[in-house]
């Protein structure tokens, strides 16, 4: 509290030079003319520094000695960088050893899979943390969504990868769905140039004969083949997505035919029994 009222009091005289600074320089300057924004500006410093160097009134020394010998000695350096807003996150780091922040992709030590960590995200910078220490730290990535940030000091030794997720996991998976799956992952997996940052969507890839059936999922990556020689997770998930539109579509009308079959083979008509005749059927 105390440091509190000395502040305020000491702000009043604060307030008070700046006026009377700005008063004096201005008044020493109000005959002169400038061209640029530099020549003022070079004026005013000289001016500064006279006003500085001026002695006080009622007491030894002057502005720029009391600067220099109390409160000089007392200032810490400026910081060597300048300063940057920072947000901060929650991520989990996947089997792949990456965490994903803002659909970019970053690489953690392969040691903190499965551990929630936390992410100082800058406008140049993102920082992993793990209680309180920092683990990793990546330039962030801009432009197109889906990019990888690997540190290859991160990576298992010799690409032995933890948990036992690797390529040969997700290619005996693919093989047991089908070829045409076999070739899609295959495809995936040499599509990057760092292994590791294929298994999300691999793994994505599979998990589709969850929802589809192992069936679909094999007849989507043959059509998928056929339209491109690098099939994709995306291609293969529009083409079952628009395999099952057509399919509820056709149930729909199956099911609309069997209700509309007509009673008779005059459709709508009553026919003549309706009116006390016979009808021709009879």
């Amino acid at each position: 509290m105390l440091s509190v009222i000395s502040d305020n009091k000491d702000k009043p005289v604060a307030e008070g030079s700046v006026s009377r600074i700005s008063t004096w320089i201005i008044a020493a300057l109000r005959n002169e003319q400038f061209f640029s924004l530099t020549s003022p500006n070079r004026e005013i410093r000289k001016k500064l520094e006279e006003y500085n160097n001026r002695p006080f009134a009622a007491k030894e020394g002057s502005r720029s000695e009391l600067f220099r010998d109390e409160e000089l000695p007392l200032l810490a350096p400026l910081p060597a960088t300048p300063y940057e807003l920072a947000s901060w996150k929650k991520a989990k780091v996947q089997f792949n050893y990456h965490i994903t922040v803002d659909f970019m992709h970053y690489s953690c030590p392969y040691g903190f899979i499965g551990k929630e960590v936390d992410v100082r995200v800058t406008d140049s910078v993102i920082e992993i943390f793990y209680q309180q220490n920092r683990i990793a730290s990546h330039k962030r990535l801009r432009g197109r969504r889906g990019q990888y940030s690997t540190i290859p000091d991160h990576m298992p030794e010799n690409h032995q990868h933890y948990q036992e997720w690797n390529g040969d996991r997700f290619r005996q998976w693919a093989r047991t769905i089908g070829t045409n799956t076999y070739k899609v992952v295959e495809a995936i997996l040499t599509s990057k140039a760092v292994e590791e940052q294929a298994y999300l969507t691999c793994r994505s890839l599979l998990k589709l004969a969850d929802t589809y059936s192992p069936g679909r999922l094999e007849e989507a990556c043959c059509k998928a083949c056929q339209f491109s020689k690098s099939p994709s997770y995306k291609s293969v998930k529009n083409i079952l997505t628009a395999m099952s539109t057509i399919d509820s579509r056709t149930a729909d009308h199956s099911s609309a035919d069997l209700t509309a079959a007509p009673q008779s083979r005059y459709g709508i008509t009553r026919g003549a029994a309706y009116y006390g005749g016979k009808d021709h059927a009879e």
